[in-house]
């Protein structure tokens, strides 16, 4: 038990450079006092105490602004980071080694009593601010979910979730998205160096678009050319004579 209690503890000092102390964790870290009061009001769900259950977890969000159902089942070194206006679900499952920051739900999108309603995160996965993850699918391991993302669909091992509804950034060679080092290192807030997946695809099609422009215009300098060589003029007046297809403005724009 006072070996769990310690792990809680660390795993804040390693992720948080906020944290100065043992100390303070212990004393001003409410994400930590939520996880505490967890495991308590768990084990009232699970062995037949309900009400005493739901009263525990009632206190512990009244204490800490982070509402968690006894229900939930949660691994070890899970930090709540700040976490004000976090909700668990009933079904929710935490892995071990998950970071949940403020605003977050765990929430499901059926009303089936005694169905799996809420999601599943595996290890080490980060949830970022006010994103919402609805369903009950899984989140795999190492996955992360961008600020005020909307998941509705399982997110692969290692992958990015971005956006409303959340789209897929694949992972890299099994690892997370956002991982280039032999030795990754926690990433805040899950933030990706990979871009949004529909940025990747806009400039894709303004690349394509320039360069086919560039050809066109080589074939019609090419035919005006030799139109000159032969003394006539094939080239039509409104011929693509020069490119003027803005890709760097474009890609500027999509965020290059």
């Amino acid at each position: 038990m006072f070996a769990r209690l310690r792990s809680d503890i660390q795993c804040i000092l390693d992720r948080d450079p906020a944290a100065r102390s043992t100390w303070e964790v212990i004393t001003c870290y409410p994400g930590l006092h939520a996880v505490w009061l967890h495991r308590p009001a768990h084990w009232c769900w699970t062995h037949g105490f309900k009400w005493l259950g739901r009263f525990t977890s009632h206190i512990a969000r009244w204490l800490t602004g982070i509402e968690i159902h006894p229900g939930a089942t949660i691994g070890e070194r899970v930090f709540f980071d700040h976490a004000m206006g976090t909700v668990v679900g009933e079904t929710a499952q935490i892995g071990d080694g998950c970071t949940i920051y403020q605003g977050v739900t765990l929430g499901g999108t059926s009303l089936y009593k005694g169905t799996k309603r809420h999601p599943t995160l595996g290890k080490d996965v980060v949830v970022s601010a006010g994103a919402k993850v609805l369903g009950g699918f899984v989140v795999g391991d190492g996955a992360k979910i961008g600020s005020n993302a909307v998941v509705i669909k399982p997110v692969p091992p290692g992958a990015t979730a971005v956006g409303i509804p959340a789209r897929i950034i694949p992972s890299k060679t099994g690892e997370s998205a956002d991982v280039t080092e032999a030795h990754p290192k926690f990433q805040a807030y899950g933030i990706t160096q990979e871009d949004d997946p529909l940025s990747q695809a806009m400039r894709g099609l303004i690349d394509s678009a320039a360069g086919q422009e560039h050809q066109i215009t080589l074939l019609w300098q090419a035919i005006e050319t030799l139109s000159k060589q032969q003394k006539g003029d094939c080239v039509p007046s409104d011929a693509a004579r020069s490119e003027c297809f803005e890709a760097e403005k474009l890609n500027q724009l999509v965020g290059k």
